[in-house]
């Protein structure tokens, strides 16, 4: 395996017919690292996917994984890589270690390392107790834990996964984050995550790419895409903030826009504007003021922010 990066696009296109699903893709991912790959449906998220993997042939510009062209060592690549794309793949008629023991085949995976494989990841994804039921009798969250350790089974280098949380409830979801965030970091493994659930990606993610009709619009930390769509302002915590003073406080130049959940008023502020004189007003009205702290945009106003951009 080749130093440099785990992924690199550069100019990464990808049309069917009038449609270009992807659309000058340039983005480095490093290794070790969990990307997440943030898009709404139709994004082109999975056309990507498939591309790096080799499964698809690019209409202009290249992908290297470990420095390697796909669409030229696509057998070599995907040794490299494990991947969950749309479906789960399971054979429910199986057990989990029927379905690992398929696999460790197909990789010509020694019997005796494949068997201490499986128990490792069984019991790494908690799935240890119910290794001998049939696949069919297994919720939907453990089966997507099951693929995953199949995907894992012989080591790969970088993980895909296509919305591996899709369609289960937020505990299950959970649970699944957890187990694969710990295996993923144990094994020094690079995973590219794509998802729409954007505090999914807040979550794990060492990094985020915001992907939209086959553009990329912004990458980097969450911290810093945070940063990036943040207007200067305030949340103030306490009692006795009426709709009237609210209204005073929105009526001022210096105030962009003015927000009161409960106890909690947020207060965007100009470019260039002060807290002090705004938090002395409130006061000088009988507020009572418990705390008065700066805020961060969510990574979901940072993603609405660009849609919006965009639009």
């Amino acid at each position: 395996m080749s130093a440099g990066p785990a992924v690199h696009a550069e100019g990464l296109t990808r049309d069917f017919g009038a449609l270009r699903a992807v659309d000058h893709l340039d983005l480095v991912v490093p290794r070790n690292s969990v990307f997440g790959f943030l898009g709404p449906n139709g994004a082109g998220k999975t056309t990507t996917l498939r591309l790096l993997l080799g499964l698809l042939e690019p209409t202009g510009g290249r992908a290297l994984i470990f420095g390697r062209d796909p669409s030229r060592e696509g057998e070599t690549v995907r040794a490299e890589c494990g991947a969950l794309l749309e479906h789960h793949g399971l054979y429910e008629r199986l057990t989990a270690v029927e379905n690992l023991d398929f696999y460790a085949r197909i990789n010509r995976m020694g019997c005796v390392e494949a068997r201490a494989r499986m128990q490792e990841l069984l019991e790494g994804f908690e799935l240890w107790e119910r290794r001998g039921d049939r696949v069919s009798t297994w919720s939907k969250g453990m089966k997507q834990k099951l693929a995953i350790a199949r995907a894992m089974m012989h080591r790969p280098s970088l993980l895909l996964l296509d919305e591996p949380t899709a369609g289960l409830d937020a505990r299950s979801a959970a649970a699944l984050r957890q187990d694969l965030l710990r295996l993923v970091r144990a094994e020094d493994v690079t995973v590219f995550l794509t998802t729409h659930n954007l505090g999914e990606a807040e979550q794990i993610c060492d990094s985020v790419g915001i992907f939209r009709e086959g553009r990329l619009l912004a990458m980097g930390v969450p911290e810093e895409l945070r940063r990036r769509a943040t207007r200067p302002g305030v949340e103030v915590v306490g009692s006795g903030m009426t709709p009237e003073i609210v209204a005073d406080i929105r009526a001022r130049p210096d105030v962009l826009d003015v927000a009161l959940d409960g106890d909690v008023l947020r207060i965007d502020l100009a470019e260039g504007a002060d807290a002090p004189p705004l938090v002395a007003l409130l006061v000088g009205r009988g507020v009572e003021i418990s705390e008065v702290r700066g805020f961060a945009a969510s990574l979901e106003e940072v993603f609405l922010s660009l849609l919006e951009d965009e639009t």
